[in-house]
């Protein structure tokens, strides 16, 4: 049976819309990524191409399409949060913070501490929901399983990793298997694996649904400390102190390219959004990007003079950023290979970097106690965060972009709102946290 479109649903971070079709009988989504989207585009030109490319698409779509196209377009051309107030202090943990993770709407956050909890937070009064207790040792490792952020996982120096209901607190599995501290996780994309990583130089694949071992990744010679999923699940990267990064087919378990040339211990690794490209940073001072298919080092990226502590693409992978104990971050084209800024101010070390959803804001966490924001056009620092009285490691921003979390070893959480913030209780994430329904076809 041939296949019908029922539905366009908007993407707003990466741009993009999604095709809502039955076949058989069974509803799908296909994506149309439009991750080069940008105002100045010929929109009739890139209609027509969309509707010869896809087939789903009839010619008298094109009004349609056109409207999504232009509702995109409006988004980026909307007005960027430039400054942000302290909302709430939260003296979260009785001692020091490891983590903190937002769930995709930006109404909850997570924290992870050495207090040997997670504690689940509502954003917008800043009061405790709950506590999720019993690991025996630090909790080091935590994450919803976004865009859905019904599910937490935690990771903790007791060798396990335990998944929780988000909505009740409730303990789902315990998942047992390594044999030493669990320092990195992350849900796949379809929230159906959750990868860890360990001290004990493996990673492991469980299930969601069963709490079941699915896989052992086994080859790093030391501790593995990064680890993501691309956007279409099917692959993992694993970063290592054994200097080497690692690209893992998820189905199998086996290794499907060793990426292999820096020179000293690989501190953070993440896929762009396309999934065709991986950045690592390591200690020896340089990121490097890499090709995905091949495995080939397409660069390496030199100007730091201290070890690279984190880097990052941002949501639709046009540009990378690396952070560094050197107190500076280096702002990337990703296709060109420029360095378009560096970004100079901090008085200590960044240990960690985020972009917001748009791609236009920055924001750096340092040990001098400060979260700097920067403007990704001009490289200039548009407000310092300023509050902590210990190092800051942990920053992130919410979907809508107009919430950031700071985490610091003061044992405090700080939450800054935007001037113009949009997002409220009620309305998780404010407008385009979620694909919005736009056109349903009942034809």
């Amino acid at each position: 049976m041939a296949a019908k479109l029922k539905k366009f649903l908007l993407r707003y971070c990466p741009p993009g819309i999604i095709l809502q079709y039955e076949r058989d009988g069974a509803m799908k989504q296909k994506p149309i990524d439009l991750l080069d989207l940008t105002p100045d585009v010929d929109v009739e030109v890139l209609l027509s191409q969309i509707i010869r490319q896809e087939p789903l698409i009839s010619e008298n779509r094109r009004p349609a399409l056109r409207q999504l196209i232009n509702r995109l377009i409006d988004k980026i051309l909307e007005q960027q949060h430039h400054s942000f107030t302290l909302f709430k202090v939260l003296r979260a943990h009785i001692l020091p913070l490891t983590n903190c993770a937002f769930n995709k709407s930006g109404d909850r956050f997570i924290t992870g501490s050495y207090d040997r909890t997670c504690k689940v937070w509502n954003t917008f009064t800043g009061e405790e929901i709950f506590t999720l207790e019993g690991h025996k040792n630090v909790v080091y490792a935590i994450a919803f399983n976004n865009p859905y952020g019904d599910k937490i996982v935690t990771g903790s120096f007791d060798k396990t990793c335990k998944l929780w209901d988000a909505y009740t607190g409730q303990l789902y599995y315990t998942l047992k298997g390594h044999q030493t501290e669990i320092v990195c996780l992350s849900f796949n994309p379809q929230s159906t694996i959750i990868a860890t990583g360990s001290m004990d130089n493996t990673a492991k694949l469980w299930d969601v649904e069963t709490g079941q071992e699915r896989a052992t990744l086994q080859g790093h010679r030391a501790e593995i400390v990064s680890l993501g999923f691309n956007t279409g699940g099917d692959l993992i990267v694993t970063g290592s102190f054994d200097h080497d990064s690692r690209l893992w087919d998820v189905r199998t378990g086996q290794c499907v390219h060793v990426l292999s040339g820096h020179r000293g211990e690989v501190s953070s690794t993440q896929f762009n959004y396309a999934g065709t490209l991986v950045v690592s940073g390591s200690i020896d001072c340089t990121s490097r990007l890499w090709d995905v298919r091949s495995g080939r080092c397409l660069s390496v990226k030199q100007g730091h003079t201290d070890e690279v502590l984190d880097v990052a693409f941002d949501s639709a992978g046009t540009k990378f950023v690396s952070a560094s104990a050197d107190g500076t971050a280096r702002l990337y084209h990703t296709l060109t290979g420029v360095c378009n800024h560096t970004l100079v101010g901090h008085e200590g070390e960044i240990s960690k970097v985020a972009f917001n959803p748009q791609g236009t804001r920055l924001i750096t966490a340092s040990s001098d106690k400060t979260c700097r924001l920067w403007d990704c056009d001009t490289g200039e620092c548009l407000q310092i965060l300023e509050g902590h009285t210990d190092e800051i490691f942990s920053c992130a921003f919410n979907y809508e972009g107009d919430f950031i979390i700071t985490g610091s070893k003061d044992n405090t959480c700080r939450i800054w709102k935007a001037l113009t913030a949009s997002s409220q209780p009620g309305v998780p994430g404010g407008p385009g946290a979620r694909p919005q329904t736009a056109f349903s076809y009942n034809d």
